[in-house]
């Protein structure tokens, strides 16, 4: 496979992305206003509690089986990989560009989790159906292929709407928060300069004093009391809603669906009794990138009008996502090899080290239109890392060939 072709197949995945971002600026101009200000929170509102759980439970639902698991059960720990990595060189490039606190949790998630579904399912295939593919049978190719995307596209929304979606929240509310106490703080102090030291020192004793437990006051605690009170105060300062997304609560019907075998068969398959309802959840899932792509060419508009982020920082996504985490992923796939991890498959082993090289996934500009973070700025982010991901996508892949061969 030359390296033009390869280029061309690295390119239309991406290009598809662009041309639809590209729709989504046009129709959010004022002259046309379909996707303003008013229509994009509704629009976004469809994507977060309809599209993406369909999208992922019917996902995870029709490729997570008690066997894949037990012969593919690295890509999940890979996954995981690349988000931990992406999160500790995302960390690092926050406090070398010193970047707002309003934008970090944008940064981290810019860093952290990479488009592991629709770039995927074009790329693969596309690859197996050359005529000098380095991975045997097109047949064959294909499908294993298609296995192992989908697998990784299900695994990989897992992850977004779980790990990457409580740190951007954390990061938005704890934003939210010092924005509104900076207009209380003042108030305050004229209040607490009005007490004497003993009386502010005597009433946070008091305060500290009423939230333990009585014998924890005493004295008399035993480990189980401690941990049994911490994890009811953790109870008590948890909204359950915002941590658990409704994508993640479909993920857990769709591994339940996928892995217990009586369920399966009544719902995924051709002969399957209620095979209607995986059918419509998949195809309410599938408009979910296009409108994900809607949403990030809307926001872009705002962004090329006036955004907030500074070039050093796209800079420093662009080295994490295009050199970085691929350089690592490089040393992690090999040695998962060394060790007996990962077996001598190359399609798989690509896979593994493609999930290293790809720009960031679309649903972190739905979470940032969410939480009302850095909208406009994550739409400049995904154009640059975009475009850049149609030349390194194919230099990428073109080396990760090469080493596999």
């Amino acid at each position: 496979m030359g390296f033009l072709d390869l280029f061309v197949v690295a390119m239309v995945p991406v290009l598809k992305v662009l041309l639809i971002t590209l729709v989504g600026l046009f129709l959010a101009l004022d002259r046309i206003d379909l996707l303003g200000s008013t229509a994009r929170p509704y629009l976004n509102n469809l994507i977060f509690y309809v599209f993406s759980p369909a999208l992922v439970s019917s996902q995870l639902a029709g490729t997570i089986t008690l066997q894949s698991l037990a012969s593919l059960w690295f890509m999940p720990v890979n996954i995981l990989l690349t988000f931990i990595i992406g999160s500790v060189l995302a960390w690092i490039l926050i406090k070398i560009t010193r970047t707002p606190p309003h934008l970090q949790g944008l940064v981290i998630g810019c860093c952290s989790a990479g488009n592991l579904g629709n770039l995927l399912l074009i790329i693969v295939p596309a690859v197996c159906n050359e005529s000098n593919s380095p991975f045997g049978d097109s047949t064959v190719c294909s499908s294993y292929g298609m296995a192992y995307a989908s697998l990784s596209m299900a695994v990989g929304a897992i992850y977004i709407w779980t790990y990457v979606y409580i740190i951007m929240r954390i990061y938005a509310d704890n934003s939210a928060e010092n924005t509104e106490n900076v207009s209380i703080a003042d108030s305050e102090s004229y209040t607490e300069a009005l007490l004497p030291s003993s009386e502010k020192s005597s009433c946070h004793d008091h305060s500290v004093h009423a939230e333990l437990p009585e014998t924890m006051s005493e004295g008399k605690v035993t480990f189980m009391e401690r941990t049994f009170w911490n994890f009811k105060k953790f109870a008590a300062n948890t909204n359950l809603k915002k941590v658990f997304a409704p994508a993640t609560i479909a993920a857990m019907f769709g591994f339940i669906i996928g892995t217990i075998s009586p369920i399966r068969k009544v719902i995924i398959g051709d002969s399957a009794p209620l095979r209607v309802l995986e059918s419509s959840a998949s195809l309410l899932g599938q408009a979910s990138i296009p409108c994900m792509a809607l949403i990030m060419g809307s926001n872009l508009l705002k962004g090329l009008r006036r955004s907030e982020i500074s070039v050093s920082v796209i800079a420093g996504i662009v080295v994490v996502r295009n050199f970085f985490l691929p350089l690592i992923g490089i040393g992690i796939v090999k040695a998962a090899h060394h060790f007996g991890l990962v077996g001598s498959d190359s399609l798989y082993q690509f896979i593994l080290l493609l999930q290293y090289a790809l720009p960031p996934a679309m649903a972190i500009g739905v979470m940032a239109q969410l939480f009302k973070a850095g909208e406009s700025e994550c739409s400049v982010i995904m154009l640059w890392c975009y475009v850049l991901a149609a030349f390194s996508l194919t230099l990428w892949s073109t080396f990760y060939m090469w080493i596999l061969g």
